[in-house]
């Protein structure tokens, strides 16, 4: 959705962000967007997958993540978008598009009622999550961009590149829950930064390469084209030149594009100046008999012996060759927009001042600018979603009361931080301490201890501790692979010292905010530990040198040769001895034994075992 190839244009200037981004910032969801991606769940044949996938994502988002979510939805389409959709509908089935009725002021045709009712669903779900929804009057997104420009939330979750059109200023394309992976975020001030552009630069390319609520654009001209093309005007002028190309009101380019060092202009002196010969020896100015002579002041050869012979590829860099050059490029890139101008000219009704209106408008949503919309973020109905989703998705109630369990700890958590009032998790369950530093998909969480505070209300803790392995039908046929509703990890069960406790995975930032002190206390706690097991492990590597040391000095096994020690000398020569000198120094004892036992008489292996006694 949006301007074709232009999500591929903007992604090298995306930062990759983290969760901790997310943290207590105010994001605008286009609610479509996200219904519109549980058609891979269809596949799969989960039952309600649109309530499935708006189910978890919220709880994902609002308590991994630690984000205030606002939810909006679409208005009525204008008419030149329900004409879009009626002709991409036709395009797609092979019909002939040249009967298709012109789009009329009022006449609008609503989403399908399958579409319809999903939106409609999703809707009172989120409501019961005590989630804020918004309605747009015209396209999702363009509230979203609106809210994110006039300050009202930190950034827009939507796929649709039509967000920078509106105004956004910080856009998020896709936010997983269960991936290592960072997402994208995309600043219009890193965009400005690197391509030189800007609101109305983006709206201009999509007029001329297509959009949503124009699918053809301008014949001819993609999107490498439109970004050179726009990139030459600033941004207050290039709309007005798309008007005045389009009207023929105004000559082709008048002296107002800038290229190179802004078109370095043609004076009558330079125009009517003929270019001077250049020698075919050294390819410098003057002749090439002179230069056989002596030397250009360009080559300057200390021999005196002539000019050199010019290599391949060479070019001359004498200001009359610079000049021509410079005025050659003029041409052909004045030449390369008289044809792109040439293709604007032949579109009718371009540009449409309808679309460029619809983009530059600031009132995307039914409330004033000094009312503003009504966001804010309430508890949730447990026992009315409860409900909702036993008669939609068919869940056990434990499984939903489970499944919850992470969103109502952090609506605990966070009302902790402000108001630190003694109070229990849904009434039960009182914080007990931080157990561990947990990693999971590469986000960093703190796995916060429950403990049972009211014996009597036990209704929940049975119901996790008999449930605990029981998954539903749905849960257990979708096929993992496919990460269907980004599925959270619901609380798990701790039994220590005879008691039991829930364990759930909480944001870092929102603990600390909570309880700094018991966060105080588990960092001061894992640094001892630390410093223990550094100070065991390198006693016990001591001891472990220390050992191998006494092995060593002890006994050790020798090979045969060296328990077997023979009566061999080995003689080493001083330098200027001589072998026989040596030999006769030694005692006669040595030799007398040698020559006994080198007697032939005796046996092979007597001689032997005499040998090595």
């Amino acid at each position: 959705m949006g301007v074709g190839g232009l999500w591929d244009l903007l992604k090298p200037y995306a930062r990759l962000e983290g969760p901790d981004f997310l943290v207590n910032k105010r994001v605008a969801v286009d609610l479509s967007f996200w219904i519109v991606q549980h058609e891979t769940a269809i596949k799969a044949r989960v039952r309600n997958p649109h309530l499935r996938l708006i189910f978890f994502r919220t709880i994902n988002l609002f308590s991994k993540f630690g984000a205030f979510p606002v939810f909006v939805t679409d208005g009525t389409p204008s008419p030149l978008k329900s004409r879009a959709r009626i002709a991409r509908f036709f395009h797609a089935s092979g019909i002939d598009l040249s009967d298709l009725p012109v789009a009329e002021e009022g006449v609008s045709i609503e989403r399908n009622t399958a579409f319809s009712k999903c939106v409609q669903e999703c809707v009172e779900l989120l409501e019961l999550f005590g989630m804020p929804v918004v309605k747009a009057k015209g396209e999702a997104e363009a509230l979203c961009a609106q809210l994110d420009s006039e300050g009202y939330v930190d950034a827009c979750v939507t796929a649709d590149s039509d967000a920078f059109l509106f105004g956004a200023k910080c856009v998020i394309k896709f936010v997983r829950p269960n991936s290592k992976e960072p997402f994208e975020c995309y600043h219009m001030s890193d965009i400005e930064a690197g391509l030189g552009l800007k609101r109305k630069h983006l709206i201009a390319i999509s007029l001329l390469v297509g959009n949503d609520h124009d699918l053809n654009g301008v014949q001819g001209i993609g999107l490498d084209t439109a970004l050179r093309f726009v990139q030459a005007f600033s941004e207050d002028e290039i709309l007005n030149r798309l008007h005045e190309i389009g009207t023929g009101d105004s000559p082709i380019f008048q002296g107002a594009i800038k290229s190179l060092d802004d078109c370095v202009p043609v004076s009558s002196e330079s125009s009517l100046k003929i270019k001077c010969s250049h020698c075919s020896l050294c390819g410098h100015p003057g002749s090439k008999r002179a230069h056989l002579k002596s030397s250009c002041e360009y080559c300057s050869t200390s021999n005196g012996e002539g000019c050199m012979k010019k290599p391949e590829g060479f070019k001359c860099d004498c200001s009359s060759c610079d000049m021509d050059r410079r005025e050659k490029e003029q041409k052909k890139q004045e030449n390369w927009r008289i044809k792109v101008c040439n293709k604007i000219a032949m579109e009718s009704n371009f540009p449409n001042d309808e679309i460029i209106k619809m983009y530059l408008c600031s009132n995307h949503g039914d409330f004033s600018e000094e009312v503003g919309p009504c966001i804010s973020w309430g508890s949730p109905n447990t026992e009315m979603l409860v409900d909702f989703l036993a008669f939609h998705q068919h869940w056990e109630p434990s499984y939903i009361r489970r499944m919850m369990l992470p969103m109502l700890s952090t609506v605990f958590l966070r009302e902790m931080a402000i108001n630190p009032v003694k109070t229990l998790l849904h009434g039960q369950y009182e914080f007990d301490s931080i157990q561990r530093l947990k990693i999971r998909h590469g986000h960093q969480f703190y796995v916060v201890k429950w403990k049972k505070a009211v014996p009597a209300l036990g209704s929940i803790m049975n119901s996790i501790l008999s449930e605990e392995s029981d998954m539903q039908q749905d849960v257990v046929d979708v096929d993992e692979s496919l990460d269907l509703g980004d599925e959270s990890e619901g609380p798990r069960i701790h039994v220590e010292e005879g008691s039991c406790y829930l364990l759930t995975d909480e944001n870092m930032d929102i603990v600390r905010a909570a309880f700094p002190e018991e966060v105080d206390r588990f960092l001061h706690e894992k640094e001892l530990k630390e410093s223990k097991r550094k100070k065991s492990s390198s006693l016990r590597s001591e001891g472990t040198n220390e050992k191998s040391e006494l092995k060593s000095s002890r006994g050790v096994q020798l090979s045969i040769t060296e328990f077997y020690r023979s009566t061999k000398v080995q003689i080493q020569l001083k330098p200027g001895e001589d072998l026989p000198r040596v030999s006769d120094s030694q005692g006669d004892g040595t030799s007398k034994e040698k020559r006994k036992v080198s007697n032939p008489n005796l046996s092979k292996s007597v001689r032997r075992r005499l040998l090595f006694k």
